[in-house]
């Protein structure tokens, strides 16, 4: 059987706040805005390969919890090397809002190294370099 999929077009994140969300993604880390719906509300954006969309969370309250809730436990961006790597860290490490569940470290016994952040609509972000 051949796969008939060709990747992931979007991920769609539930945010608690989206002006937030949105605000870290085009400020921090850079992103554009392509799209959204005030209707539904949401906030579509792109790095110019990948494509995320923020969904407004509308029940307030519910705080996302990896290991309780089936569905997302993280999304994993990557970056060309290491000094990205760092220089994004640096950059949203101190973002408003943005918790830092721990710095630019070995994952596992390397060579990656990653970083793991809470961004300020509460959705849990990796940021990755993997040499190999």
């Amino acid at each position: 059987m051949s796969c008939e999929t060709l990747g992931i077009d979007h991920l769609g994140l539930t945010v608690a706040d989206l002006e937030a969300s949105l605000g870290f993604f085009t400020g921090a880390l850079g992103w554009e805005r392509i799209g959204g719906n005030p209707d539904y509300p949401s906030a579509y954006v792109t790095d110019g390969h990948a494509k995320i969309t923020l969904w407004q969370q509308r029940a307030p309250g519910g705080g996302f919890d990896r290991h309780a809730n089936v569905g997302l436990h993280h999304t994993a961006l990557k970056v060309a090397d290491e000094a990205t790597l760092n220089a994004v860290f640096d950059r949203v490490g101190g973002w408003p809002g943005v918790e830092v569940e721990f710095a630019p470290e070995l994952s596992g016994g390397g060579p990656k190294v990653h970083f793991m952040i809470r961004e300020p609509g509460g959705t849990r972000l990796e940021v990755s370099y993997d040499p190999r």
